[in-house]
């Protein structure tokens, strides 16, 4: 597998279109930060990570409103990719949907929004796009 978070987005992706509850993905230490971050900022309902076996899994619990049916996630948008990587500076940062989304970035504080790198005032590589 040459891109581990895409294929973590488009596991979560395909569940989401399901109606799926709960998604099983491969763990990885970076798989597991995009999903605290995701937990914090109230995308998911809930996650737990299983250490059995050489990887380990992560199973995620899909959020969905409870009276339209509809997912909290709308669109999961990868930015950057193995052959074309996406560095931004504390200054470039990019804004989802005018701050209604959020940009999630690998940074030298770890894995975290783009509203907090701005406070933090770091950059870092855009992984990818969430609203």
């Amino acid at each position: 597998m040459t891109d581990p978070i895409a294929d973590y987005l488009t596991r979560l992706r395909n569940a989401i279109k399901a109606r799926h509850r709960i998604v099983e993905i491969p763990a990885s230490n970076i798989k597991k930060e995009i999903t605290k971050v995701l937990f914090d900022k109230g995308y998911i309902q809930n996650y737990k990570f299983d250490e059995t076996g050489v990887q380990g899994t992560i199973k995620v619990a899909l959020k969905y409103n409870p009276v339209t049916k509809q997912p909290a996630i709308v669109k999961l948008e990868r930015i950057s990719k193995p052959g074309l990587r996406k560095y931004k500076g504390a200054t470039e940062l990019p804004r989802v949907l005018n701050g209604l989304g959020i940009a999630i970035l690998s940074t030298s504080k770890g894995v975290i929004t783009d509203k907090e790198a701005r406070v933090l005032n770091v950059g870092g590589e855009v992984l990818c796009y969430v609203y």
